[in-house]
């Protein structure tokens, strides 16, 4: 996704950090249930690398998520609440097939939120609007929540050269 412009309003602000919000809330569902939505069989077969990385996602994505909505509450707009962002994944997303699925599913979900951030980032420094909220604080949360997604890549990556 690349956001091609300068964040220019807190109106506009807001609803990309909503976005950010809806991403994480997918990546911690979708973290969560993976172990859950695996067969018996796979379900034994994953090591203690997979498990943690799932149940560090899951805690990441909730802290991310938690952050995101402290700035959005500041801009006074409201976010969509954690359990209809799960229902909707949990409809519209099938179970993964094996153990290499739920690793490539991660790595999907970490690459794209790390590429969401650094768009993000990109527009608000490219914008010289005044914010509601204290520019310097949004970018360092924005850099912070960018470099997370960036490990959670390279934990994933590292674990699927493992794999091999």
């Amino acid at each position: 996704m690349s956001l091609g412009q300068r964040v220019s309003s807190d109106h506009q602000l807001a609803r990309l950090l909503q976005i950010g919000v809806v991403l994480e809330e997918v990546v911690e569902s979708r973290a969560a249930h993976h172990l859950e939505s695996l067969p018996p069989d796979e379900r034994a077969a994953v090591d203690e690398a997979v498990r943690e990385l799932l149940v560090e996602a899951t805690e990441e994505s909730a802290d991310h998520r938690e952050r995101l909505e402290a700035l959005i509450d500041d801009l006074d707009a409201e976010t969509v609440a954690y359990e209809e962002i799960n229902a909707l994944v949990d409809a519209q997303y099938g179970p993964p097939e094996d153990t290499d699925g739920v690793l490539y599913d991660q790595l999907a979900n970490e690459e794209t939120a790390y590429k969401f951030y650094d768009d993000l980032i990109e527009a608000v420094e490219a914008s010289d609007a005044e914010y509601a909220i204290d520019r310097d604080r949004l970018l360092e949360t924005l850099y912070e929540i960018r470099e997370e997604e960036k490990e959670g890549v390279e934990d994933v990556t590292e674990i699927m050269e493992y794999r091999v």
